[in-house]
């Protein structure tokens, strides 16, 4: 993990010990290197605004616990994780263990509303983690999981149907931090959904090398 000198020592041995070894359960796709990028994405952009690099570090660390829960609510089940937790107590006043839980609770893209804080939108925008193959690979890795009696065309399918929903002109993602390198990376990407046949191949080769993981 990058950019972590200014955490408080006690608070990072205890997320690091305690909170971060929760992701190694979950889904391919939000497993721990995903909770350690996006700490360091958010932290990185904490360093553009005025604000606790503590709180960012713990909101960061929180944002997918939920996922023990299942993912359809994971944003909400992780809120309550966090106002449950009660040795954040030990670093964090209850006003700003509310704000880490909304923040929590905020990062989701498929939320239509605004995030309520600037730490709802930096851990927002560092979770987007817009780099076409990492996006493709998670797509596919969550499909085999959670759908593993889909054929293989029908995975691709899924996947292709997803990232468009997501990711494309229309799609419902929305960006946050205008210090964020994700705007130039989302064109990149829309570039290569708004060309079917290579979206379609790139999909294919992720799942080969996936499927020869998993077997």
């Amino acid at each position: 993990m990058e950019n972590i000198h200014h955490i408080t020592q006690s608070l990072f041995d205890y997320i690091t010990g305690e909170i971060i070894p929760r992701y190694d359960n979950f889904d391919a796709g939000h497993r721990r290197d995903h909770a350690t990028t996006v700490i360091d994405a958010s932290m990185s952009l904490a360093a553009c605004y005025d604000v606790s690099r503590d709180m960012v570090f713990a909101i960061a660390a929180f944002h997918d616990t939920g996922l023990c829960r299942g993912r359809a609510l994971h944003h909400i089940h992780s809120a309550e994780i966090v106002r449950a937790d009660k040795r954040l107590h030990e670093w964090f006043t209850p006003a700003e263990i509310e704000t880490i839980a909304e923040a929590v609770c905020d990062h989701r893209a498929s939320n239509t509303g605004e995030p309520r804080s600037i730490y709802g939108k930096i851990v927002a925008e560092a979770d987007r983690i817009i780099i076409p193959d990492t996006i493709l690979r998670r797509t596919i890795q969550y499909g085999l999981s959670n759908y593993p009696t889909l054929s293989p065309a029908e995975q691709i399918a899924r996947a292709e149907a997803h990232i468009i929903e997501k990711y494309g002109e229309n799609g419902y993602l929305r960006l946050w931090i205008p210090e964020s390198p994700n705007a130039a990376r989302l064109a990149e990407l829309r570039s290569l959904i708004a060309d079917t046949p290579r979206l379609r191949e790139c999909l294919k080769h992720i799942l080969a090398e996936e499927s020869a993981r998993q077997n």
